[in-house]
């Protein structure tokens, strides 16, 4: 198991070098910093919440809270209990990066971005359709420039977008079911 887990380690760390720093180029400098920044990303989360609010239906409007829930329990799931547990320290930290942003203070495993994003795509996926051909790209892209900005593996990528997914469906599936109850209640009164 230790050769596993040395062999997965020595492969993720390889794939990073070859994200971070092969495929650093100009543009990726310029664009990878601005999409990952925390609060570009959470002004667009609230314009998107306040539009769905504004021009969404009953239904998505109900779905807003399934949405925060996904957020607040991907977020605190993967930076408060998962990360402290793995102590994986972040690739900038531990060996020679093109780094492009603060390093950060915590751990790096789970990506607590890949983890937020992908739990809204795999949550309005069921919910709103139509809604997964801009989530999934922008989840992948954010996902994708925490490596190319030097704060991530891959590793930490694909465990945060697991972790997101399964909140994301899980909280999905319990507002499917939630909402079709309302709708019925409702429809007998």
């Amino acid at each position: 198991m230790t050769e596993l887990m040395a062999s997965l380690d020595s492969i993720d760390k390889a794939v990073f070098q070859f994200i971070n720093q092969s495929l650093a180029n100009p543009v990726t400098d310029l664009i990878m910093p601005f999409i990952t920044t925390d609060l570009h990303l959470k002004i667009f989360y609230v314009a998107c919440l306040a539009l769905i609010f504004w021009k969404g239906d009953k239904r998505l409007r109900w779905a807003l809270l399934g949405s925060i829930i996904v957020v607040t329990l991907s977020d605190q799931l993967s930076s408060a209990v998962i990360k402290p547990l793995i102590g994986r320290l972040r690739p900038c930290k531990v060996m020679e990066v093109h780094l492009l942003v603060g390093c950060g203070s915590g751990f790096s495993m789970p990506s607590s971005h890949a983890a937020n994003l992908f739990g809204q795509a795999f949550y309005f996926l069921p919910v709103f359709p139509r809604s997964a051909i801009y989530l999934m790209p922008l989840a992948i892209l954010v996902a994708l420039s925490r490596v190319f900005v030097g704060v991530h593996y891959p590793g930490d990528i694909i465990v945060g977008a697991v972790l997101g997914a399964v909140i994301g469906l899980s909280i999905a599936l319990l507002f499917t079911r939630f909402y079709k109850m309302y709708v019925h209640a409702r429809s007998e009164t």
